[in-house]
């Protein structure tokens, strides 16, 4: 017998673990509250989420059979949720066909496989109306598309696709499982095939529940086109926040948040403390974006404000704003737990305190002008405030650039010592070098006149020469001379003694 483990992520300083969650072997059961809400719809043929707040039930209640209905073979089981954190959340677990009992022939795919599918780890980048461009061929075919966020994946998000019949499941398995979202990713598609989806819990407002859909005469309606969600017309594309829309209106919006709530699917870089680097409680000053973390933190967003005289931060998680000098939140705008909007405070009537609803208050038109004497005055409140808050900017960044001139200047005048501290030094190498450079010029000039002296002297040297010469050749001609007198004398005498 076959045992397949469910994971589920346990966070803990930022590092998470995958430890086993629960065996999934039993039949599942549903709770009463999901049990009435599908019972228009089988679970088979849609998943939409329970639409009232459901206690969490046992993990070993809500894990399905591996067969998936006379497969008979090995599923995996993978948690997931949906919605808007602040405001509500989803949590269910999705029982997938893992990719080896898959093949490409059609004798090979998953025997009790269901026209529905999931595919599998879709990069966050890509908007609902990208994804229905790279399916659009199979639009027609698609009636109910489920954006949700699967355990573990970070920046990925899962779809759950349900078709309008077996054949065109298949055809979309084999068009797109593999080939890449586009020519300039690497990203592939990755498609599985479902057995079954289970809701396992919901956390949110109770202050106003949801009726079902099915539990209702009047089905929902679209709120972009205002049609009724009709999926025998037109398929429904649920974002991760659980806002509905027709795929074809939905597919015309290109940002990456829901037309209703404005939530991104997409969601920012994990801010941290500028100080601490903790990301934990933290705000951010309204005027210059410094980001700290909150007094139970570090309370680096507090000394800013003390530093700055910022008064007004904004908390991340929740998107109030602080009055540190008041001590207070300023916000007149709350968010509504029901639907995720921005809504305004609830008037009062001044008659009555328990609002205008039990106050016989006939009077439009004075309390129209009442209505607009409050906004008027919330008007003023808010620009003086503005003001107030521009001119401490205006102080706050006059006193950073004073700041800055007087160190300049500070600087300027220690480079300045610096320089007449050295200027002694300077002026005996200044002396030093003019000394030298007078000897080196008096040597030049000697050069000068030993060179032109030279020539002369070479000059007169070589007249010396050439008159010594000319004394050698007179020397040897008048002793050639002598000798040859002195030859003809003794031949003479020689005759002379002979006679």
């Amino acid at each position: 017998m076959f045992r397949v483990q469910l994971y589920k992520i346990q966070k803990k300083k930022k590092t998470k673990i995958l430890r086993p969650c629960f065996p999934l072997h039993k039949k599942p059961t549903m709770s009463s509250s999901t049990a009435s809400a599908a019972a228009g719809t089988s679970q088979e043929e849609s998943f939409p989420p329970p639409p009232v707040p459901v206690p969490a039930a046992d993990p070993a209640s809500t894990s399905s059979s591996l067969g998936g209905g006379g497969g008979g073979g090995m599923t995996q089981a993978y948690c997931f949720s949906s919605g808007n954190p602040r405001i509500e959340e989803t949590r269910g677990v999705m029982h997938l066909f893992p990719d080896d009992a898959v093949s490409s022939s059609s004798s090979d795919l998953p025997v009790g496989r269901k026209p529905l599918i999931c595919v599998f780890g879709v990069p966050d980048h890509m908007t609902y109306a990208d994804f229905c461009r790279f399916c659009a061929s199979f639009i027609h075919h698609i009636l109910e598309m489920r954006i949700v966020r699967t355990d573990g994946m970070e920046d990925r998000y899962s779809i759950l696709i349900r078709m309008d019949g077996q054949d065109s499941t298949d055809n979309f398995y084999r068009y797109f499982n593999g080939r890449r979202f586009n020519s300039l990713e690497v990203e592939v598609c990755h498609i599985l095939y479902t057995v079954d989806v289970q809701y396992t819990g919901y956390k949110g407002s109770v202050e106003q529940p949801q009726t079902s859909p099915v539990a209702t005469s009047e089905q929902p309606s679209c709120p972009v086109c205002l049609e009724r969600l009709d999926q025998d017309t037109s398929g429904i594309l649920t974002t991760i926040c659980n806002h509905s829309f027709h795929i074809s209106c939905i597919s015309k919006w290109s940002d990456s948040s829901c037309p209703v709530c404005r939530y991104c699917q997409q969601q920012p870089e994990k801010s941290i403390c500028f100080v601490c680097q903790t990301s934990e409680n933290l705000w951010m000053c309204v005027i210059c974006g410094f980001v700290g973390c909150g007094r139970y933190k570090g309370g680096h967003a507090r000394v800013h404000w003390k530093e700055t005289h910022h008064c007004y931060s904004l908390e991340l998680e929740t998107q109030r704003v602080w009055d540190y000098a008041g001590d207070n939140y300023v916000h007149r705008l709350i968010q509504s737990k029901t639907d995720g909007k921005l809504v305004a405070l609830n008037s009062h009537c001044m008659h009555s305190t328990d609002g205008c609803g039990s106050c016989n208050c006939a009077n439009s038109g004075l309390n129209e002008a009442l209505l607009t004497s409050k906004v008027e005055f919330i008007v003023k409140e808010y620009e003086d405030l503005l003001d107030t808050q521009l001119e401490n900017q205006k102080l706050y960044y006059e006193t950073l650039l004073q700041e800055f001139e007087e160190e300049t200047e500070r600087e300027i005048s220690e480079a300045v010592e610096m320089a007449l501290g050295t200027n002694s030094k300077v002026q005996k190498k200044q002396a030093k070098l003019d000394e030298c450079v007078r000897e080196k010029k008096f040597l030049d000039e000697l050069n000068e006149n030993l060179m032109a002296n030279q020539g002369i002297w070479k000059a007169k040297l070589l007249e010396a020469e050439e008159r010594e010469r000319s004394a050698l050749r007179a020397k040897d001609d008048k002793i050639q001379q002598l000798e040859e007198e002195l030859k003809d004398l003794m031949a003479c005498l020689e005759e002379g003694n002979s006679n």
